[in-house]
C-alpha cells in the first residue's frame, strides 16, 4: 500500500471486534456495527498529536472510507479523533 494523507489527515485501519458474545453466540458480519477504533497507519504533514501505530477512537460516522489493494481503510481528519487508547 502506498498512500500518504495530506495536511491534518490520518490513514486508519479499523480494529475488528470479536464475533462472539460473552454467552458464546456468534454475531454475523452483516449484523455488526463497524468498529469505531483503529490503528493509525500513516499521518499527514500537519499532524502533531497522533503518531503511526497509535490506536485511536473516532466518531461513528467520521471519515471517508477508502479501498486500497482490496482492503478497507478510513481517512480521518485529526479533529474526528476523540482520543488515543493506551
Amino acid at each position: 500500500m502506498n498512500f500518504k494523507p495530506l495536511g491534518d489527515r490520518v490513514l486508519v485501519e479499523r480494529v475488528e471486534e470479536t464475533n462472539t458474545t460473552a454467552s458464546g453466540i456468534i454475531i454475523p458480519d452483516n449484523a455488526k456495527e463497524k468498529p469505531s477504533e483503529g490503528k493509525v497507519l500513516a499521518i499527514g504533514s500537519d499532524v502533531e498529536d497522533v503518531k503511526e501505530g497509535d490506536v485511536v477512537v473516532f466518531g461513528k460516522y467520521s471519515g471517508t472510507e477508502l479501498v486500497l489493494d482490496g482492503k478497507e481503510y478510513l481517512v480521518l481528519e485529526v479533529s474526528d479523533i476523540l482520543g488515543i487508547k493506551g
